[in-house]
């Protein structure tokens, strides 16, 4: 008896020891937390110094995640949002839900210059078409060759995927006002648009398309993973559309002072050492090992089509109506 209350005393006491630690709420994107992301590497990293539960939630692709935050307003559970880019930060900032982080002493990786006091970039890659050599000789150098073509495409929905989103910046960015032209052309190219980008690929794999809407370093996951270089990522000669993932904390948080060491965290080298062969984008600040081998082997476009947060947001409407009109025809 004494030893069947020493243990009931025991359990009561790692339950209590567990529920005291504080839990920080993080929504993401569905790959982010997949298990072969790099989700539970950084939950694992993280918790092992922090003395704390840190719970992902996975809420579909970027848009959708930042939709969601905007219906839940002050009574989101979310302290953490990880995986808005620089097409979304203007609306995410405009709608009072999201705090400044404290300063951070950081050389930044990425293509272009970084100051935002809100946003922490963990990330970044280029837009591509994805296609496999074996199955595709005649690669298209532009959008246009690319609507000429019979070649078949899976792209992801702009209102619910930051690539579908960047899609649309692409074309409108490379082709101005001729983009209703591109998205005619591109029309019977379009076998399905997918909610998200796990989707978008999977009907790839499976032989669904010639082509997908991913990123110049998705050919990287099978060269390194599978020893597989049949992959590859078509160079357009308009440039390629630049994505710069990033995270921010709530403004309504409960968990201040950790969120603020998890964002410090994203920029330390147990975090962006993941991000190249979990991810598969460059990281925001190259590891100290450097860049994994097979990265070497990506293209990488001289050319970075972008628009500013601000620039983005208003011009959406008009791009996304574009591209309505287009596929409704």
């Amino acid at each position: 008896m004494r030893h069947s209350l020493m243990i009931a005393g025991l359990l009561c006491a790692t339950t209590a020891a567990a529920q005291d630690k504080p839990v920080l709420t993080v929504y993401t994107y569905d790959s982010f937390v997949s298990e072969w992301g790099p989700g539970p590497q950084v939950e694992a990293a993280f918790e092992a110094e922090c003395g704390c539960d840190l719970n992902f939630v996975a809420s579909g692709d970027g848009a959708a995640l930042l939709a969601r935050v905007l219906l839940e307003g002050d009574s989101t559970e979310a302290d953490i949002v990880l995986g808005l880019d620089t097409n979304l930060t203007a609306k995410a900032a405009d709608s009072g839900l999201f705090a400044d982080h404290p300063a951070l002493d950081v050389s930044w990786s990425l293509p272009i210059d970084w100051a935002d006091p809100i946003f922490v970039p963990y990330d970044w890659g280029q837009f591509a078409f994805v296609y496999d050599r074996t199955k595709t000789e005649t690669v298209p150098a532009d959008f246009e060759a690319l609507a000429a073509s019979d070649l078949t495409i899976v792209i992801e929905d702009p209102r619910s995927s930051t690539p579908g989103l960047g899609l649309l910046y692409w074309v409108k960015q490379a082709y101005g006002e001729r983009a209703p032209e591109i998205w005619a052309g591109l029309a019977d190219n379009i076998v399905t648009v997918t909610p998200g980008w796990s989707e978008a690929y999977g009907l790839f794999l499976e032989g669904e398309a010639d082509m997908v809407l991913s990123y110049t370093t998705s050919p990287a996951y099978h060269l390194i993973a599978e020893s597989d270089d049949t992959k590859a990522a078509a160079p357009f000669t308009e440039g390629h559309y630049l994505q710069v993932e990033v995270a921010a904390k709530l403004a309504g948080t409960d968990q201040g002072a950790l969120a603020d060491r998890f964002l410090a965290f994203m920029t330390s080298d147990a975090f962006q050492s993941l991000i190249p062969e979990t991810n598969w984008m460059y990281p925001a600040v190259t590891p100290a090992a450097g860049l994994p081998k097979g990265f070497e082997t990506l293209i990488r476009p001289e050319k970075s089509l972008l628009y500013s947060a601000t620039e983005a947001a208003a011009i959406r409407d008009a791009a996304l109506a574009e591209w309505q009109t287009a596929l409704s025809r």
